[in-house]
C-alpha cells in the first residue's frame, strides 16, 4: 500500500512539473525564444521519460497510478497556464472602434498614460463617425484600459490580441499612469 502511495504521489507531482514546463516551452516557442524552448523541452521530456518508465516498470497494477498520471497532467495544465500568466510578460494590441467620436475618451486614455494611434472611421453606410484606436500595451495594464474604455464608451468594440514585437514607440503606459 505504501509503495503504491509513494509511486502515485511521485507520478502526480512529476506530471505537474513536466506539463507545466510543456506549457512554458510552447509559449517560449511562440515568442521566438527557441533556445530557451529547446532547453525546457529537454528537461520536460527527461522528466516524462523517467516517470513513465517508473510507472510502467513497477509491479503495481493499481488504477491509482493511472489516475495519478492523468490528474498530474490536468493539474500541470492549470499550473502551467497560471505560471505563464503571472511570470511571463505579454504585450497586447488593443484595437477599439468607438460608438461615436468623443474626444473625452481620447483625452482620458492619454491622461491615463496610454499611447495610441487614432484614425477617423465611419460605420456601415458611412452614416456614423467613429474613432479607431490602436493601443499597444504591457498585458498587465489590460484590465485597467478595458475598464477605462468601458466606463466612457460602453458600446465600444474592443479587440485584443497578443503583440509579438513593436518598434519605434512606447509599449507600457508612461510615468503618468495613475494607479
Amino acid at each position: 500500500m505504501i509503495p503504491t502511495l509513494i509511486l502515485c504521489i511521485t507520478v502526480f507531482f512529476s506530471r505537474i512539473i513536466d506539463v507545466s514546463l510543456g506549457t512554458i516551452r510552447t509559449m517560449m516557442t511562440v515568442r521566438g525564444k527557441r533556445v530557451v524552448a529547446a532547453v525546457i523541452g529537454f528537461v520536460e521530456v527527461m522528466i516524462w521519460f523517467l516517470i513513465v518508465r517508473e510507472a510502467l516498470s513497477t509491479e503495481e497494477t493499481s488504477l491509482w497510478v493511472a489516475i495519478s498520471f492523468a490528474a498530474g497532467y490536468a493539474a500541470g495544465t492549470l499550473i502551467g497556464g497560471l505560471v505563464v500568466k503571472l511570470f511571463i510578460p505579454t504585450n497586447m494590441i488593443v484595437q477599439v472602434i468607438t460608438s461615436k467620436r468623443d474626444p473625452a475618451l481620447l483625452h482620458a486614455i492619454s491622461e491615463a498614460g496610454f499611447q495610441m494611434t487614432v484614425a477617423d472611421v465611419y460605420g456601415r453606410e458611412r452614416t456614423s463617425e467613429k474613432y479607431m484606436l490602436i493601443i499597444y500595451i504591457d498585458g498587465k495594464y489590460l484590465k485597467k484600459l478595458r475598464q477605462l474604455i468601458s466606463e466612457l464608451d460602453s458600446s465600444a468594440f474592443i479587440s485584443i490580441s497578443e503583440g509579438k514585437e513593436a518598434y519605434n514607440g512606447r509599449i507600457t503606459p508612461h510615468e503618468t499612469v495613475r494607479k
